[in-house]
């Protein structure tokens, strides 16, 4: 078998079922159902997803539940990359997320590029502003399914770009600090040893992230970044994408801080080499020209700063000479009294030392005449 995906879920019935119809061989394009297997691991949820509609996706769909979970995903992903038969495999840690139907297809392809590539996606979110934001004035489910309406989905599968807002831990082009649509081959994920379960927190705090820290840290990897293809975030309530703002900041810090101890250091955003691989569909190119005005934009408003700032030093050195060109009929004048001054001085300092001479030469004489000529000098 090619290619494995591995599926973590909780609680998420809603949002699952979309999930798993994106990955399926109906939706996805390029790719035979015998090709590949998707991996469901349910992670102890309360409210499992419902077999027969999992069944429904294809015969290509294995389903785990996992008993005792952890909280964190971290440990499903690794019981489902024990399970992993393909050569390949992607995980998505957050079974919340639409793909696009070139995504299988493109990683595969992608994989190839390099014998030791890690293949990326960027995350998005659902809704036109960030899902924390958009939630916390009203954002809900209803609004969601009511946007994918709008947009047709699944018939117009590529207008998901239409009605999302990029991840915070994503940009266009990278760097990015997580994917949420991860492919390694299986060598590579068990010289990485999976994700690390000591990431124990609920959702895994910065699980993802570390993983894929430690995966471009591998010697000779390469990281190759899927043009057009990506993930969606659907609302369901998870820890940290459907978090109030206030509490995702609070979170982030613990989080942090949890990787601090584990690590010994901080976290840093990768920035490797990166390769990109894919085709761009007409809703990314409009993103990609947006952000492009909007850097072009952003350069310009720092360039009218700084345009401002030295028009008003200019204005200031203007007022400057203005003030100096009115004073000088006056310094004019105080430099024709300070020559006129200067030449009095030295007549006198010549008149001083004539007097002086003088001086001298009539104290000399009385004795030159042999006469004493008191009363004179």
């Amino acid at each position: 078998m090619k290619l494995s995906v591995v599926i973590v879920v909780y609680n998420m019935r809603r949002a699952a079922a979309r999930t798993l119809l994106s990955l399926s061989a109906r939706y996805q394009r390029g790719i035979r159902p015998e090709d590949y297997e998707l991996i469901v691991v349910e992670n102890g949820s309360s409210r499992p997803l419902d077999l027969d509609k999992v069944r429904e996706v294809g015969e290509n769909v294995r389903y785990f539940f996992v008993e005792d979970a952890s909280p964190s995903p971290a440990s499903a992903v690794n019981f489902g990359l024990r399970e992993a038969r393909g050569e390949l495999v992607g995980v998505l840690i957050d079974g919340a997320r639409i793909a696009t139907p070139n995504l299988l297809q493109l990683a595969e392809r992608a994989s190839a590029t390099h014998p030791r590539a890690v293949v990326c996606t960027t995350g998005w979110t659902l809704g036109r502003d960030p899902q924390n934001w958009a939630i916390a004035r009203g954002y809900d489910e209803a609004k969601e399914d009511a946007l994918l309406d709008e947009i047709r989905w699944p018939a117009e599968p590529y207008r998901l770009f239409d009605i999302a807002t990029l991840d915070g831990s994503s940009s266009l082009l990278g760097p990015i600090a997580e994917s949420n649509t991860l492919f390694m081959r299986r060598k590579l994920w068990d010289e990485l040893g999976g994700m690390d379960e000591r990431f124990d927190q609920p959702g895994g705090g910065f699980v993802n992230l570390d993983t894929l820290e430690r995966a471009l840290n591998l010697p000779g990897v390469e990281m190759v970044l899927l043009l057009g293809e990506a993930s969606f975030h659907q609302v369901h309530g998870g820890i940290s994408t459907n978090s109030l703002p206030h509490q995702l900041a609070s979170d982030l810090e613990q989080w942090h801080i949890h990787y601090q101890n584990l690590r010994q250091q901080d976290w840093r955003l990768p920035k490797p080499k990166v390769t990109y691989y894919g085709t761009l569909s007409e809703s990314y190119r409009s993103h990609l020209i947006e952000w492009g005005n909007q850097q072009t934009l952003a350069r310009v408003k720092f360039l009218r700063e700084e345009l401002e700032v030295l028009q008003a030093k200019a204005d200031a050195a203007a007022r400057r000479i203005q003030e100096l060109e009115s004073a000088r009929p006056e310094l004019e004048q105080l430099q024709t009294q300070a020559l006129a001054a200067a030449r009095r001085i030295r007549e006198l300092e010549d008149a001083n030392s004539e007097r002086t001479a003088l001086w001298r030469w009539a104290r000399r004489l009385p004795k030159r005449m042999g006469v004493q000529l008191r009363g004179l000098l």
